[in-house]
């Protein structure tokens, strides 16, 4: 009899459990929704966002805000999703940078593998090396040139200290043997107003961030760093092409949720997002900031993050990177 009574009670707490399981699935989201977004306004991380979230908000007549948090080399903001409501409502635009992180950082706040449960990577972004129109060197081969000829004299800006654009600027530094200063800031749109005005004279970023200020003719791309060209610029060549053999860092956009996040939301979000990249005005939209939808499933970004942490801990050791 008790065993029966135990089986009974069981089989109610699965039965409560798939019901809880449906009436989140149908009643989410029932409030506004926030992507923080760990960069300041203007950003590819920022844009991406925005655009989600316009479409999110459309197919679920619910607010969706987008909460600029940035600093730490992006980390301020996936700290700040880390330790929020796991309840579906506070999400990260998360990125390449994340992943990094964990290799460059002797201490963080955070883990981004267990407080983060991955959604679905948005897009895939090149970076590209630019300079401002006034700067003599054209090619990758007169970058370096005038480069090693005033070792410590030119600087390169990046989204942050730890970033993608950081470790590109250290990979570049190590392949080409040159001596270029890196001066950190807290997103991409400081970087470029100093850019453009002379304060530092390169910046590798992303081509989504740049590529405005490239048509205009204020900024002059010199190669893309990435294995492939970008199809935003397709007459701009590779750093591989340019004598750097071998030379891809690439950096992507993706939404995250705080571990313990109900699957149920996880998958709602996940869903959506797949479909609102896969329509024609969207795959536009992405063309012309020169991005590449994705849209993968949790567990395949999962496993990206696993192997870029691995990798990029490789290339952080061979440049000597550590940050407090």
């Amino acid at each position: 009899m008790q065993r029966r009574h135990l089986v009974t009670s069981a089989l109610s707490l699965v039965a409560m459990s798939v019901v809880s399981v449906v009436v989140h699935a149908q009643s989410y989201p029932a409030k506004p929704i926030r992507i923080v977004v760990p960069s300041p306004p203007g950003g590819s991380t920022d844009q991406l966002a925005r655009a989600i979230g316009i479409k999110l908000a459309d197919a679920w007549g619910q607010p969706v805000l987008i909460e600029n948090k940035p600093g730490a080399g992006l980390n301020l903001g996936a700290d700040y999703v880390a330790k929020s409501a796991a309840d579906g409502y506070t999400l990260l635009m998360g990125a390449v940078h994340h992943s990094i992180a964990p290799a460059v950082y002797k201490r963080l706040p955070y883990s981004f593998e267990k407080d983060l449960t991955p959604i679905t990577v948005v897009a895939i972004v090149p970076n590209v090396m630019i300079v401002p129109a006034s700067f003599p060197a054209k090619t990758t081969a007169e970058v370096i040139a005038l480069a090693k000829a005033n070792p410590g004299k030119y600087t390169y800006g990046s989204t942050g200290a730890g970033t993608a654009h950081h470790l590109i600027g250290e990979q570049f530094n190590d392949m080409a043997g040159t001596d270029i200063r890196h001066i950190p800031y807290k997103g991409s749109s400081p970087a470029l107003v100093d850019l453009m005005g002379g304060q530092i004279d390169f910046m590798f970023d992303t081509v989504a961030s740049c590529l405005p200020h490239i048509q205009s003719g204020k900024l002059r791309a010199i190669a893309v760093a990435t294995s492939t060209r970008s199809s935003a610029l397709p007459n701009v060549p590779t750093l591989a092409e340019s004598g750097l053999p071998g030379f891809d860092i690439a950096t992507w956009f993706g939404l995250l949720a705080p571990t313990g996040t109900p699957p149920a939301a996880v998958n709602k979000l996940h869903a959506e997002v797949v479909r609102i990249l896969a329509t024609p005005e969207m795959k536009k939209q992405l063309a012309a900031m020169g991005a590449e939808p994705v849209g993968n499933t949790p567990a395949q970004m999962a496993a990206q993050i696993r192997g870029e942490i691995e990798k990029f801990s490789k290339l952080a050791q061979k440049a000597k990177l550590s940050i407090e």
